[in-house]
């Protein structure tokens, strides 16, 4: 290291760490090989660990989202004898969830829709999990993150390209055939943007910001700039750390320059704050950041980690290609679940963990920790479907632990872990994200004007003169059409059996008007729009649901960290009316006819087995810890996102699930192993 001016004990060992993260950031082994390409070989080339000098041992899995059911599915395959242990008694998946309709329970007036609470887009740069995803016949289609002009594209019927990964050593991976008839549609850009009380297409913003940007009472010479300019403008100076601009693109240096550049990026700005980088570093106005924070989905996050904004500027971004699963992202846990059917165990949250390490033997803490008999690891559980049975302890030699440390928090672990693993279990922050998703019995967003025409008139003849004369004139004033249910008023007027409820349209009724009667017709195919109300991000649907009715589920409030707190305080009717409120604020009061009065909502930070949305480090946090939440303790492995450097992405799930596996796939078993103690009571 030759471009740090102290040159000490600290600032050595800093770099090294520096130097650690960095590889691991970019899963460069130790030998100088491409992990990834190591992963993709194991779970989509072969599906096998590989050969071992331990054919057999016996391992507990806990937590069955999908890091630890591709772990699981692994080690089962290679011979091991498997036990997943899930807290949750109704579903595998963590937080891979999609609200559909099941023997048990109906989220949604029309049967076959669905919508995700978790997971939603893979994105292209994304190999592992969509080559998964196509290796078990799922199929995949796009996430459209931007509208798109539905008239342009390949069509359904055109194969999908193959998954691909271009390696630093200089090799392409890839997974599939060619497709080269496969053409995306043409982005158009008709979702809205508001802030200010100023509305906009995306399309004109990015053309003309000024009337935007003036809103928040930018400077001269920021306001005449998109704001995702000034963030990649801002961040530019950083991408010079490892990779050069050639022909005007972006071209990653030498491998050993590359990883160094990454090593002082982490040196240099881990201590930072995404707020206090653009504010310090890069030198944006205050006006400036509150623009790109509202716009951009940054200013509940400005407070966290410089890094996870900076490594999300590539993935939710306009210029990436995103997938979806047809029927749910449901399907991918589920599928894998079937393989595991007699090793995954509902039902059974673990409240204690008891591990032997032989270079721990003692117990100066006086915590209880029972002698070595025959087991490395030994774990007890609660039933939750049964509160009066009583807890089960489950033996093993080894174990993967995939569940969140937010919930590992509260398992009594015995004897007490290292320090730095302490830490990460306790300080690793997990941030909150909550989702409003409502259904709607037409598509009104991908309405032209003259749709909104036929189909206002066709509810009530004069209807849609009704709602336009409500722009320009009091509607107290204005002889509203007939309805074919006049008390039931204008909520969910175009919904037959609506399931809008007497609460809710008290609460409706209760609240001043937002915003006018109509709005210009969106006009919109999948992709989303932005407001500085409390909905924050609305997204559209990408694709009409196989077998349903004609109508679609719209991501109408999806917020994190603050934001979400908000919404977590209310119960679920008022989160549906005030979501409601908020969308007619965007696309007119109008379309309050086609709510079907059903909804669904998840808040990650009220989830009991989650504990919050994903890892997302604060300033220094990944420098003083990560390091440490992946390093086993004894025979006890981890595994998740929260021990990748891809957090709240399955691609992280999985790199941590196929490390983990082969970790225990090596490792030798106990020896003299002592009698088989599932299921007994402590």
């Amino acid at each position: 290291m030759t471009d740090n001016p102290r040159d000490n004990s600290a600032t050595r060992a800093r770099w090294q760490t520096c130097l650690r993260l960095a590889r691991e950031l970019l899963l460069v082994g130790p030998g100088g090989e491409d992990l990834k390409l190591a992963y993709l070989h194991t779970l989509i080339d072969t599906g096998r660990l590989g050969p071992t000098r331990h054919p057999r041992k016996k391992i507990l899995v806990i937590g069955a989202g999908v890091t630890g059911l591709v772990a699981a599915g692994l080690l089962k395959d290679a011979g091991h004898d498997v036990t997943v242990l899930e807290a949750n008694a109704n579903r595998v998946g963590g937080r891979v969830k999609t609200f559909r309709t099941t023997e048990h329970h109906q989220p949604f007036a029309d049967p076959a829709q669905y919508a995700e609470a978790g997971a939603m887009r893979l994105p292209d740069f994304h190999p592992l999990v969509l080559a998964l995803v196509d290796k078990l016949g799922l199929g995949r289609r796009q996430f459209y993150n931007v509208d798109i002009d539905p008239g342009t594209g390949s069509g359904p019927d055109v194969p999908v390209p193959p998954v691909t990964y271009s390696s630093f050593t200089g090799r392409t991976w890839s997974y599939g055939d060619d497709s080269p008839e496969f053409c995306e549609p043409d982005k158009r850009g008709n979702s809205w943007i508001r802030a200010n009380r100023v509305q906009v297409r995306r399309a004109d913003y990015a053309t003309a910001p000024e009337r935007i940007n003036e809103g928040f009472h930018l400077p001269d010479d920021e306001v005449r700039a998109p704001v995702v300019q000034m963030v990649d403008a801002a961040l530019e100076s950083v991408r010079d750390y490892y990779s050069d601009v050639v022909d005007g693109k972006r071209v990653n240096k030498p491998v050993q320059q590359w990883i160094e550049g990454w090593a002082r990026v982490i040196r240099d700005f881990d201590g930072y704050s995404m707020g206090a980088f653009l504010r310090d570093r890069a030198g944006l106005s205050d006006e400036a950041v509150e623009a790109l924070g509202t716009l951009e989905n940054m200013s509940s996050r400005l407070y966290l980690s410089f890094f996870h904004s900076f490594l999300s500027r590539s993935d939710i971004n306009p210029a990436v290609r995103y997938w979806e699963i047809p029927g749910g992202s449901w399907r991918l846990p589920h599928t894998l679940h079937q393989g595991l059917l007699d090793e995954v165990r509902l039902g059974q949250r673990m409240i204690r963990l008891e591990y032997h390490d032989p270079s721990r033997d003692t117990d100066p803490e006086g915590t209880g920790a029972v002698g070595h008999d025959g087991w490395g690891v030994a774990v007890q559980t609660v039933a939750e479907d049964d509160p009066q049975a009583p807890p089960r302890l489950w033996t093993a030699d080894l174990a993967i632990v995939t569940i969140p440390f937010s919930s590992l928090r509260f398992v009594e672990i015995v004897p007490s872990m290292s320090y730095k693993k302490r830490r990460a279990i306790i300080e690793t922050h997990y941030d909150q994200a909550t989702k409003v998703l409502l259904e709607f019995s037409h598509r009104w967003w991908e309405f032209t004007e003259d749709d909104w025409r036929d189909e206002l008139e066709s509810i009530a003849p004069g209807l849609y003169a009704y709602y336009r004369r409500g722009d320009d004139a009091d509607t107290d004033s204005v002889s509203a059409p007939t309805l074919p249910e006049p008390e039931a008023g204008l909520l969910g007027a175009a919904v037959k059996d609506s399931g809008v409820t007497a609460e809710m349209r008290r609460l409706n009724g209760s609240l001043p008007l937002r915003g006018p009667a109509v709005r210009p017709a969106t006009h919109c195919f999948g992709g989303g729009s932005a407001a500085d109300n409390p909905n924050r991000f609305m997204y559209y649907p990408s694709h009409p649901v196989e077998g349903s009715t004609g109508g679609g589920v719209v991501l109408a409030a999806y917020c994190w960290s603050d934001d979400a707190a908000r919404w977590d305080s209310m119960p679920k009717t008022e989160r549906y009316v005030y979501a409601l409120r908020n969308l007619q604020a965007l696309h007119g009061r109008r379309v309050e006819v086609f709510f079907t009065g059903r909804g669904t909502t998840q808040s990650w930070a009220r989830d009991p087995y989650a504990f919050g949305e994903a890892a997302i480090y604060t300033a220094h946090q990944m420098t003083s810890f990560h390091l440490d939440a992946s390093r086993p303790e004894g025979p006890v492995h981890f595994a998740g996102e929260h021990t990748s450097l891809k957090h709240a992405w399955i691609e992280g799930a999985l790199e941590s699930a196929v490390r983990a596996a082969l970790a225990v796939h090596q490792a030798p078993p106990v020896t003299d192993p002592g009698p088989d103690r599932e299921g007994e009571s402590s």
